[in-house]
């Protein structure tokens, strides 16, 4: 069961894609946080919903948000991702424990051993102030939806 708007945001420590480590309590008091969990590195509709946000960056980052996009790939996979489509913001490792932190946020896909594609959006104060998701690795997330959820942020 995924966690639910109103309750604290799972805390958790992983590597991003250069291997520094990245704990999101840490960035409790400073920033937002907007949680990407994607399915797989290099596939096209992560790579698609991926590169909007980066296209968009900078109206994250006016509304103090730190992005943070993981999934269960190997930080090797990850930091060539980044690094080919020029992501700006942290591209977290889940490997291992795999799936550890989609498991405590309740979007681990079991039969396919991958994250499913959800968002949770982190207030300052570590409390999630809203969320969404696909019913299938195989759809996108509608764009609009990071607009309603940073607006909730306010």
């Amino acid at each position: 069961m995924a966690v639910e708007i109103g309750q604290q945001a799972p805390d958790f420590t992983v590597p991003d894609q250069d291997g520094t480590p990245v704990t999101l309590s840490e960035l409790r008091g400073e920033k937002a946080v907007v949680l990407v969990f994607y399915p797989f590195t290099f596939s096209g509709i992560c790579e698609s919903e991926l590169c909007s946000i980066r296209d968009d960056l900078s109206r994250f980052e006016a509304d103090g948000v730190q992005v943070l996009a993981i999934s269960c790939n190997a930080k090797h996979a990850q930091k060539k991702w980044a690094d080919e489509m020029g992501y700006g913001f942290p591209v977290l490792t889940d490997f291992w424990p795999h799936g550890a932190v989609a498991q405590a946020y309740g979007v681990f896909n079991d039969q396919v051993g991958c994250a499913m594609r959800a968002t949770f959006v982190i207030s300052k104060d570590g409390t999630i102030v809203d969320s969404f998701a696909t019913d299938s690795i195989g759809t996108a997330r509608e764009y609009e939806r990071y607009t309603e959820a940073l607006a909730k942020l306010g």
